[in-house]
Parts: C-alpha cells; structure tokens; sequence
C-alpha cells in the first residue's frame, strides 16, 4: 500500500510501499478514505515527543481519519464490514497516511451520518482534544468564562463550539479569523495584533492554550483564583510524567522544564494541566450526536489529494490555516 513515512527524524516525509497491515483480534482494518493534518504530526515527524513517544523506522505519519472497515479481527464485536467510522488510533499505532489502517475497535465509532469523509477526518482529534480539556479536566459549567487561544486554529474552532454547547461565555483570541470566530459563537474575540489579552480579560475560570511560550504564560494573569491553564503546547509536567508512567529521569526533566509555569501557576493560585489527548471511541461517540444535532460544525480550510500530502503539510506549517487541513483518498 501507498503511505507517508519518514526514515529518521527531522527528514522530509517521503511516499513508501508499505506493507498492508494485519488486523489482530481486537482491530479492524480500515480502508482509509480521508484523513485530517494537525500540528502533532509535525511534533512527531521532527522528532519532539521522542520522550513520551517511541517509534520504529520507518514510521508512517498520521493521526485520524475516516473510512470504511474492509475486514474484522475475530474478537471484535463493535463493527462489521462496510461500516463507515472515524477515529484516532491510539499514540502507539498512528498511520493514516496510508490507504489502510489497522485500528483497535475502541479507538473509533461509526461516522456522522451527516458527515461526509472529509469532514468526520477532521474531528477525532481536535474534537477528542476539546472534550478532554472542557469535559475532563475543566468541568465546565454554564456561565463560567473560558478564554480559547488561537480561535481559528483546528482546536480553537472545535473548542469554541464545545464549549458554548456547555453554556459557556467564551474569549478568544484571533486576528484574521475573527469573523469566523463570532460565526462559530464566541462573545468575545480578541484581535492578537491590535490588543493584548492579558491587559483586557479578567476573571476568567479557564484558559485552553494550544500556542505555548509568552502565550500560556500571560495566560495565567487573567484567571480568578483558583482558576485553570489546560495546554496541549506547554511544557509536560513531572505529574503528567507519572501518569504516563515515565521514567525517573524523564519525570525530572519534565519537572524541570515546567518549572516556570508551574511557579506562575502558583504565583496566580491557579493550576496548570499539561494535555496529552488520549484516544477514545467512546468520547468520539459522544461528540458524534452532537455533530448530528448540528450544535458543532467542523470548519475545514482545505482539502488536499492523497498525492498533494507533503504541500498540505507545508501549508499546514505557515500558520495560515483556518480550521483544519484534510487530505483525501478516495
């Protein structure tokens, strides 16, 4: 099969005959029909999660999708053939830019019925992301104040939706995405160029921060006490380092790295979670139905053939994106 790989970290991606994959008892195979690009890819391609994550070369890039199941291991009894899902494999077996997937059944759920390939591609992962930070560590409630960063971003424009459908005031910050950050239901959209946050927002309960550096840590001044900084760019924590069951010295390293923000956190009383999505067919189902009610809209910028892959990811790269990027297979 045709697939997306690289063969050391930090080189280019390259197309590779790989061989088809085996779907064990628990997996089903999947004939890839889309699959979506998020900024992770570009992590793990140039080598920055080797800490938490270890991956044999050549390894085969990629993190959700949607298709078709083709073939089902004896043990599954969540799917049949020719069922249409989507999901995000878990961090050990990623590879969707491939034209098969071998993916364990509770990593995915049928696809939206309203949905078509392309934009079911383009939620597992923002999607999984957003109900994670809002639902499982913030426990948002209706009328508490969250602050989204980057609020045209493939996870601000899930986020923001999330988290209105959970009664939330949202701020976020954005510049020329501003219009479709009101379009997609934010009270308070923050032009980055023309203001700072961290001198206008006050008293907010959370603050999802998907950017990193002087971002996430100006964030912390605009939280009330006791308030909440989720990031998925920060620096991981000594604590998120035993949850993953790391090693001694990598929980000191990321102790270390942490070290500034977790002293702001302190400075601000407030608390500082690192997220490292998790995989969920479960959770995936549950953002499902409320695809299908409508209440959360994906927002792809662009659609990108199979062959095109390596300049869907360099666009990817610019920044530019509004929304998610998506590349298509059939």
């Amino acid at each position: 099969m045709k697939a997306l790989v690289i063969e050391k970290y930090g080189e280019k991606p390259i197309f590779q005959d790989r061989p088809m994959p085996v779907a064990g008892n628990h997996e089903v195979l999947i004939e890839i029909y889309a699959a979506s690009l998020n900024p992770l890819d570009t992590k793990i391609r140039k080598g920055d999660l080797k800490l938490v994550l270890k991956y044999d070369m050549p390894l085969t890039l990629g993190n959700d999708f949607a298709g078709k199941v083709i073939q089902a291991g004896a043990n599954v009894t969540k799917f049949k053939v020719g069922d249409e899902v989507y999901g995000r494999p878990r961090a050990s077996k990623i590879g969707t830019f491939a034209e098969y997937l071998a993916v364990h059944e509770d990593d995915i759920t049928l696809k939206p019925s309203n949905l078509d390939f392309a934009e079911a591609a383009s939620v597992p992962l923002v999607g999984l992301t957003s109900y994670q930070a809002l639902h499982d560590i913030l426990q948002v409630k209706s009328g508490q104040k969250v602050l989204i960063h980057a609020g045209s971003g493939g996870v601000g424009t899930f986020a923001i939706q999330l988290a209105k459908s959970m009664g939330a005031f949202v701020a976020t910050t954005a510049s020329s995405g501003s219009e479709l950050a009101k379009t997609l239901g934010a009270d308070r959209v923050i032009d980055y160029k023309q203001e700072n946050f961290e001198d206008v927002l006050r008293e907010y309960d959370a603050v999802i921060d998907t950017l990193g550096g002087a971002t996430l840590e100006k964030s912390f001044a605009v939280l009330k006490d006791g308030g909440q900084v989720v990031s998925v760019s920060g620096a991981p924590t000594g604590r998120f380092a035993e949850e993953q069951k790391l090693g001694g010295m990598k929980k000191f390293l990321f102790s270390l790295a942490s070290a500034k923000v977790m002293k702001l956190a302190k400075k601000h009383n407030t608390r500082y979670t690192f997220l490292f999505m998790k995989h969920s067919g479960e959770q995936l189902e549950l953002l499902t139905k409320r695809l299908e009610s409508k209440e959360i809209i994906p927002v792809i910028d662009k659609v990108f053939d199979f062959e095109d892959v390596l300049q869907a990811l360099d666009y990817l790269e610019t920044g530019r994106a509004k929304g998610k990027v998506v590349v298509r297979m059939k």
